[in-house]
């Protein structure tokens, strides 16, 4: 079942009668239900009225104020908490072991690569087959921040999408031809089975810099992994890193979650021929 969108009580209003009493009140009766995406379609909003004041068509009805823009509103919504969901490393042999349980090859795939490669998961969806470099070991991933990475197609990852159908263009393919809507019904079920407390799909990204804390990688790797601007100059301006130089230490990273989960994978098998044996 779904119900209306958050913005769905205002789209009877019209324009010229959006005022900031208005957006107000409707602040105040979302953050009640559904905070956190409240404050993004009051943003959405604010960003629409900014527009319209620019367009000469609609720029009388707005007066040449921005309505969204109240410090009411902003404090109806309140501020976002830090979310800290993720899996700690006791955690990952009762995961993978219900995750690979789910009888959807494309679902259960999705869950374990996310972890496995740190993505954000709306990247990891939009993923296709000619994003997969199988001769030169490459994922392509259509990045927000600087339109695309490359990053390495590591052993275990290789042998979970080599084993997935070709239905369509998408890697994780869904019903027909379509992508793969975002599994969170899959992995909240896989997490009561495991006895796991919540972790959001998000969080699984999350889990995956965490885990390397684990271990000695240079955080300018892990950040490049994961799509992240280089926090220092000498990361932005000075360091280079091919795509072997990362999958020295993304294979190191899979191979010690793999080990914590209780995973054995025979990375040295022939590709095609790569098979999993439960420990």
């Amino acid at each position: 079942m779904t119900v209306p969108g958050p913005l769905y009580a205002l789209l009877a209003v019209r324009l010229v009668d959006l005022d900031s009493a208005k957006i107000t009140a409707w602040a105040e009766q979302e953050a009640k239900t559904r905070p956190t995406t409240a404050r993004l379609a009051w943003r959405l909003l604010r960003a629409f009225l900014a527009w319209c004041d620019e367009q000469p068509e609609y720029a009388s009805l707005v007066n040449g104020a921005n309505a969204a823009k109240s410090r009411k509103a902003r404090e109806a919504l309140g501020k976002p908490g830090a979310k800290s969901d993720s899996l700690q490393r006791e955690q990952l042999p009762a995961w993978f072991s219900a995750v690979r349980q789910i009888v959807n090859p494309a679902i259960s795939a999705y869950l374990q690569i996310l972890l496995l490669t740190g993505a954000r998961p709306g990247e990891l969806l939009a993923l296709r087959w000619e994003d997969v470099n199988m001769a030169w070991r490459g994922l392509t991933i259509r990045d927000k921040v600087e339109g695309e990475r490359v990053i390495p197609l590591t052993p275990y990852v290789h042998h979970l999408i080599a084993g997935l159908p070709k239905r369509g263009g998408w890697v994780f393919a869904g019903a027909g031809e379509h992508a793969l809507t975002r599994p969170a019904k899959n992995l909240n079920i896989a997490c009561e089975v495991s006895g796991v407390d919540h972790v959001s799909l998000h969080g699984l990204r999350r889990s995956f810099k965490s885990l390397t804390e684990w271990l000695e990688i240079p955080a300018g790797v892990v950040a490049q992994l994961m799509g992240h601007k280089p926090s220092a100059t000498a990361e932005k301006h000075y360091t280079v890193r091919p795509l072997d130089l990362l999958r020295v230490h993304h294979e190191k990273i899979e191979a010690w979650i793999l080990e914590q989960a209780g995973v054995t994978f025979d990375a040295s098998a022939v590709s095609g021929a790569l098979r999993v044996v439960t420990g």
